[in-house]
């Protein structure tokens, strides 16, 4: 159950346009670990639009770098404690962002589009699933072909993690730069029991160019990405955590383009 936990949250971290109000989520950023409730945000439609340099397939590298209890000892999740044996250990697999199939265009200004990029969900879960559950620990991930915001991966022994992004902001500093936050609750189903709860996750991307014509396999980009856990109204515990978040994860990534 602990590993199982700890891959629930991992996995929200890369698989959840909207707009947030400039800023917002820059200065949210810079206070973690403070955070004292959730992001504004707006209700999710349609798939996360990614910046058009995020297009392509990817060796990515997360890092766990720092974990927080707000609330403890009155009220820690599951495999919390555990969970701190992940610090400074790189997790490794690949990732594939691609043009959405119905070639939508992301008007930036009156005179420049660009191309919609998302994430290709069924693919990127199945490789987090598979980095931290083994081969053997999950069978399928499964995006439903109606709604690009839910999702179900199954895992062995009969067991489902179900994730449905329910709101998100995003936000464009600078052209090599884009920021985004969702909130997706999460139903964990095992063999005997059912565990609810809801995450966002926060995260600032940045292009690092290695080369002087464009993309080039010595680009490669950067994220500091934070995950907060909050408890569903169905949790003993929901009033008294007063909506603060119960644990916040940190981690640091790295996507390097592949050849």
């Amino acid at each position: 159950m602990r590993l199982i936990w700890f891959f629930c949250v991992a996995l929200t971290v890369l698989l959840w346009c909207g707009s947030a109000m400039a800023g917002v989520l820059s200065d949210r950023i810079a206070n973690f670990p403070n955070w004292e409730s959730k992001p504004p945000v707006t209700a999710a439609k349609g798939d996360l639009a990614y910046p058009e340099w995020m297009g392509g397939n990817w060796n990515a590298a997360s890092t766990l770098v720092d974990l927080a209890a707000p609330l403890a000892p009155k009220i820690v999740t599951p495999g919390f404690e555990s969970n701190r044996r992940y610090l400074q250990q790189p997790v490794l697999f690949q990732v594939r962002f691609q043009p959405e199939k119905n070639l939508g265009l992301i008007a930036r200004d009156r005179f420049k589009t660009e191309r919609k990029i998302v994430a290709d969900r069924a693919f990127n879960g199945l490789n987090i699933a598979k980095a931290y559950l083994g081969d053997g620990g999950v069978l399928s991930v499964k995006v439903d072909p109606q709604n690009p915001n839910r999702q179900i991966t199954f895992l062995k022994g009969e067991r489902q993690l179900i994730s449905i992004v329910t709101s998100r902001g995003s936000e464009r500093p600078h052209p090599d730069e884009f920021a985004a936050t969702e909130i997706s609750q999460q139903i964990f189903r095992g063999e005997t029991d059912i565990y609810l709860n809801e995450v966002e996750t926060t995260t600032a991307y940045r292009l690092l160019e290695g080369g002087e014509n464009g993309f080039s396999a010595s680009n490669k980009i950067e994220a500091d990405q934070m995950t907060a856990i909050y408890l569903s109204p169905q949790d003993p515990n929901y009033f008294a955590a007063g909506g603060h978040p119960v644990a916040l994860y940190r981690y640091r990534l790295e996507l390097l383009p592949i050849e």
